[in-house]
């Protein structure tokens, strides 16, 4: 009896799920997956599932690290404190700060690349400016100079501007006539002085003029007038593309003025779309020239032997 008094002094109450309460001492080393004994008197042993244990029980026996693994898939686990165990710490990033706000102006050269892209379109503006001097025949300085501390509206201007053409070279046909002075004293204007003596005598004699050889008149075409592109060579010119000439363009030249300079040539070797390559004298020996067709101001088809 004392014995049986010992045990049950030792022993838990356990109030099972069915209703019974058991008294009892719990043994952790003979837990399992099925339940655990409980010694619930001298050389008595009871095997109790842990589906039979209050949640109260259960917890209780999760705490003792053997019967840990096989009590933790019986507990109920409240939503409380299924909250609390899959609660995701969010943690902020680190953000950047908003820039302030700016002009347009302010914000390109806030930064090295708006101030790259500030360079890149001043260059492209010098560059336009550079093609619409040589298109409008304009001085290249006065206009990149303008373009220069007037970005964008200077070449805009000059762009509406027409093309200045250059007063044309006087040639055979526009050569000035002896005055009517000159005609009536018998001399001759290109002799100046030489034809007159010491004594201030005029010579009366003339030599007789000499008959010059037929030149056909030249014909010249301006910009404005035509616009001057592969078709106009073409049908203008289609005798200049040979290696042989006929008879009747055999001794006709090209002279086409533009803003590089003057060019004389008998061929035109090759033509595109925005140029042509014209054949040229230097010397006993022919080069080609590339002219664009937007540098053109002007071209004159005339004889070889005009002036």
């Amino acid at each position: 009896m004392l014995g049986l008094f010992a045990v049950l002094a030792r022993g838990d109450n356990f109030q099972l799920n069915n209703g019974e309460t058991l008294v009892g001492e719990v043994l952790p080393g003979t837990a399992n997956d099925a339940g655990v004994q409980l010694k619930v008197g001298e050389g008595e042993y009871k095997r109790v599932p842990w589906t039979s244990f209050s949640q109260e029980d259960l917890k209780k026996f999760a705490q003792n690290k053997k019967m840990e693994p096989f009590v933790g898939a019986f507990i109920e686990i409240s939503q409380e404190e299924k909250a609390k165990k899959t609660e995701v710490a969010i943690k902020q990033p680190q953000r950047l700060e908003r820039a302030a706000k700016h002009s347009l102006l302010g914000a390109l050269f806030g930064s090295a690349l708006g101030i790259l892209v500030i360079l890149l379109l001043y260059a492209a503006n010098l560059f336009a400016a550079y093609e619409i001097a040589i298109f409008r025949a304009q001085p290249v300085p006065l206009v990149c100079g303008i373009a220069a501390v007037v970005p964008v509206v200077g070449p805009i201007i000059f762009l509406s501007m027409p093309t200045r053409m250059q007063p044309a070279e006087p040639t055979w046909e526009t050569a000035p006539e002896p005055t009517a002075e000159a005609a009536a004293d018998g001399v001759n204007p290109m002799q100046g002085e030489a034809g007159q003596s010491s004594g201030g005598l005029k010579i009366a004699h003339q030599e007789p003029e000499k008959t010059a050889p037929a030149i056909p008149a030249a014909t010249t075409f301006q910009r404005g007038q035509f616009t001057f592109n592969r078709r106009f060579f073409e049908t203008k010119f289609p005798g200049f593309f040979g290696v042989v000439r006929r008879d009747a363009d055999r001794d006709m030249v090209l002279a086409i003025k533009a803003s590089r300079g003057q060019f004389t040539g008998h061929r035109i070797s090759r033509i595109a779309a925005n140029d042509l390559h014209l054949e040229v004298q230097k010397g006993q020996a022919s080069e080609e020239v590339m002219i664009p067709f937007v540098e053109i101001q002007e071209i004159q088809l005339k004889h070889k032997d005009a002036s």
